[in-house]
């Protein structure tokens, strides 16, 4: 035990002679970030005092920690990318970055992590940007409590504000990116936990997946974007427990689902999108305890999507519940709840007596001349409506729900 003790003792004493810190100020004998780089060893720790600092394309090649004290502005004077990490164990802590440079050619980045890992960028403040956060071909990596607001007024002049590519096992948490053009975005990037996040008011989506597996994002508000979230060509993606509201637009949803196979989708509130959910091509997918309240669409199935099961879902003043386009179904409806539903509960059992049609006449009409939409209030689609339900023609007369709900669900 004493040996142990010793040991240890000796590796204490080793690193503190090792590591050092290291002061950055406008008066102080080290006045740049660049040179503080360039003049530490592995596992040093410099200190950035508050100031501005003019600086960009600044390299950090080696193993270190750069904390900023009273959040020191870093600015790149829209000159390129300001800092690029390209060691393993570094981490960036409590910088003000603004003015990245813009390029039609270059993503450039107010911070990019190259080919890197065991990193840790937090507590960043990055405006006036091109592309805020970029990680590449990167892992083991954690990306906690930045402010990323830009000013993107067009997509294909504008960055995003937290970029994946080719990354794998990646903690996004307690972010909040206003303003760019997609607020997170993963690509090729798999095993990565997107938690407690705020993304609003991006051009295009609050968040967008592209050839992803296995990422679990939770707890995230995706408030007036373009679009909420695009999930596409992925699989095994767990959504829980978000909030996607406010999405509007002509072509805007809450949330896209596109070539999306495996998933789950438990715990959400989709609450006045255009569309709550809009999904493609995407099978074997389980929709359980989501709210979805005043929608236009709840939830608008476009096709190809198979062994889908919705249980145990609330479906609270949308325009339409569901639309569908194929008279082919063999998704499962089972348990939910519909403010639409005009049944009767004789037995008390809290299921209603007769099975409910959520798919009406109007929305396959609408889907087909998107001008009828005008009529949704009127007398006449109530009777086209009914006239479905009794004797179904043009939507699939086995999509039902057999035991609809009679009272809300609370979990």
């Amino acid at each position: 035990m004493k040996n142990l003790l010793l040991f240890f003792t000796v590796i204490l004493i080793a690193y503190s002679t090792y590591a050092h810190n290291i002061e950055v100020c406008n008066t102080c004998p080290i006045s740049t970030l660049k040179k503080a780089i360039s003049s530490a060893k592995d596992f040093d720790t410099i200190l950035v005092k508050k100031g501005t600092y003019k600086e960009h394309n600044i390299l950090i090649d080696k193993p270190l920690t750069i904390i900023g004290k009273n959040y020191p502005v870093i600015d790149g004077e829209l000159k390129g990318e300001i800092i690029t990490i390209v060691s393993d164990s570094v981490t960036v802590d409590g910088l003000f970055i603004i003015n990245v440079g813009t390029s039609y050619t270059e993503d450039y980045a107010a911070i990019r992590v190259r080919k890197s890992k065991n990193f840790v960028i937090q507590n960043l403040v990055l405006e006036k940007l091109f592309f805020g956060i970029y990680l590449e071909k990167s892992r083991d990596g954690k990306v906690f409590h930045n402010k990323i607001i830009g000013d993107a007024i067009q997509e294909y002049n504008s960055g995003n504000g937290i970029q994946l590519w080719y990354s794998k096992n990646i903690e996004i948490e307690h972010n909040f990116v206003q303003h760019v053009r997609d607020g997170i975005y993963l690509e090729f990037s798999d095993a990565c936990l997107i938690k407690n996040n705020v993304s609003a008011e991006n051009l295009r989506y609050g968040l967008h997946f592209m050839f992803s597996n296995n990422d679990i994002y939770q707890d995230n508000t995706f408030e007036k974007n373009g679009a909420g979230v695009a999930v596409m060509f992925s699989k095994k993606i767990k959504m829980l427990n978000n909030t996607f509201k406010e999405n509007w637009g002509t072509a805007s949803y809450g949330m896209l689902l596109k070539e999306i196979n495996d998933a789950e989708i438990t715990g959400n509130t989709f609450e006045e999108n255009t569309i709550g959910i809009n999904i493609e091509g995407s099978n074997r997918i389980i929709y359980k305890n989501n709210n979805f309240i005043n929608n236009g669409w709840a939830i608008k199935i476009r096709g190809a999507c198979y062994t889908n099961h919705f249980i145990e879902n609330n479906f609270l003043y949308n325009a339409f519940d569901i639309s569908y386009n194929s008279k082919v179904n063999d998704n499962i409806f089972d348990k939910n709840y519909w403010t639409s539903y005009t049944g009767y509960d004789l037995d008390k059992d809290g299921i209603g007596d007769v099975p409910y049609r959520p798919v009406k006449l109007f929305s396959y009409i609408v889907n087909r001349t998107p001008e009828t939409i005008i009529l949704l209030r009127s007398l006449f689609i109530d009777i086209i409506d009914f006239s479905e339900k009794v004797s179904p023609v043009f939507t699939p007369d086995n999509l039902l729900d057999n035991n609809p709900l009679i009272k809300r669900i609370i979990w």
